[in-house]
């Protein structure tokens, strides 16, 4: 996932996820990096990410928010031209690792993020 977080129109993106929600989630926010997706539920993060040319081959990552054993951000410095951002699931040594544009507002994916997990 490489690109710029825009926060996504809501029914946009609850069209697209329909096949995915179940009767009592609604999306509290998402983000769009070019095709994928952060999508922050009222029970879940899930992570959409368009794969191949078309974008039809689609994989959905599911964390529950009481999963996630704690994250980081990395911000762009003047010669690393990205930011990263890591998310550690509980009994899981490897991290889920997204990478965002250098000038993208990854802020407010974190923020949105430790709204949810702190909470």
């Amino acid at each position: 996932m490489l690109g710029n977080a825009n926060e996504a129109d809501i029914k946009e993106v609850e069209k697209e996820l329909s096949a995915v929600l179940i009767e009592s989630e609604k999306i509290d926010k998402a983000f769009k990096l070019i095709r994928d997706y952060f999508v922050f539920t009222n029970k879940r993060l899930i992570l959409v990410d368009k794969q191949g040319l078309t974008g039809k081959k689609v994989e959905f990552h599911s964390i529950p928010y009481k999963e996630i054993g704690h994250f980081s951000v990395e911000s762009a410095g003047h010669f690393d031209l990205d930011s990263e951002m890591k998310i550690w699931i509980k009994g899981h040594p490897q991290a889920i690792v997204k990478q965002f544009k250098k000038n993208t507002n990854i802020d407010a994916v974190q923020q949105t993020l430790a709204f949810y997990v702190l909470k």
